[in-house]
């Protein structure tokens, strides 16, 4: 026989940026591995240095980076790390960001505006990664940007069987907080064991970003507890008028759950104030303590993001997660 037969085994790695160590560390308890270790620092003039503490060649790495604010310098970390591992000559590389970078800006609404989204795309595969895994991109099509397989997870498992134990025995109905994401709120409506379905007619301002005015609500939302379902709060501007308008529609409360809490000033403020029940969210992105508050409920990605790494070392289906729904 000709050539030569390999003894060594695939070894899996979970390497992780500095946005969002806890995430990473739940990560790698579910996995039971440890996270590879890693210096990492700045310069004065704001450039990142990063070098693992440890030999990757020929491993099958997982490098993991959150991206809350400042979005710029997780961007490049994460970017730079994966350039890191081609150049240390790992075998293959999967990114994992939670909640995709620049998702919202996915086409072109006007003349000479960028796709931002597909920008991160190709510059991911510039730096060398060959898979992507992203939990509820804002806009699905941002698969097609890569060339590259993605992965794109869904939190809707981890928030329905949530509300579902705490809110199951109330008339529920599922609210879509624009005509867009519709589709959404049918998978939420199903997985609730087919609720109700509302969802809010509004408008926003292509130069105003962070705004939207809610015009009215199309669907029965009287004497309900609504459950108000969107892929992120940034602001919490437009979901604050949603509840606003589900409760002068007749709602007898109303429960927002939400993968990606990014919670920019003055979200926390707005929630706070609102007459909104209770706000869960996942950890994608860090909430820091004094953006926290009572009503304010985080849920662990990590089972999800653990199974899928798994699935992906093990050459396994990743869709059989979501039933094929994916």
């Amino acid at each position: 026989m000709s050539g030569i037969v390999t003894t060594g085994e695939k070894r899996l790695v979970l390497a992780s940026g500095r946005a969002h160590p806890v995430l990473a560390q739940e990560v790698a308890d579910e996995l039971g591995v440890e996270v590879l270790p890693m210096d990492a620092w700045d310069f004065a003039n704001g450039e990142i240095y990063v070098r693992y503490g440890e030999s990757v060649r020929g491993t099958d790495v997982f490098v993991l980076q959150s991206h809350p604010a400042p979005i710029n310098t997780w961007v490049m970390e994460h970017l730079i790390m994966i350039d890191a591992l081609k150049r240390a000559s790992a075998k293959r590389i999967t990114a994992i960001a939670p909640s995709f970078p620049y998702a919202r800006q996915d086409k072109k609404h006007r003349g000479r505006e960028p796709i931002s989204a597909r920008l991160m795309a190709d510059m991911y595969e510039t730096a060398g990664v060959d898979r992507m895994i992203s939990v509820d991109l804002h806009a699905p099509q941002v698969q097609g940007y890569f060339e590259r397989p993605v992965d794109h997870l869904m939190a809707l498992p981890i928030l329905a069987a949530y509300i579902q134990d705490k809110y199951g025995q109330e008339d529920l109905a599922v609210v879509s907080p624009d005509a867009g994401r519709i589709r959404v709120a049918e998978q939420w409506a199903k997985k609730l064991g087919g609720v109700n379905l509302a969802f809010i007619h509004k408008s926003r301002d292509p130069k105003r970003p962070n705004q939207a005015v809610a015009k009215r609500v199309i669907g029965d939302v009287e004497g309900k507890t609504c459950i108000l379902v969107d892929d992120m709060i940034d602001t919490a501007g437009t979901i604050v008028q949603a509840a606003d308008a589900l409760v002068a529609n007749g709602a007898d409360s109303v429960v927002i759950a939400t993968t990606h809490a990014i919670l920019s000033d003055p979200a926390t403020e707005r929630l706070k104030a609102s007459s909104v029940r209770e706000v869960i969210c996942t950890n994608t992105l860090p909430v820091p303590p004094e953006k926290q508050f009572d009503r304010l409920t985080q849920l662990s990605i990590a089972p999800l993001l653990a199974r899928a790494i798994r699935a992906v070392f093990d050459d396994g289906s990743v869709t059989s997660i979501f039933d094929g729904e994916v």
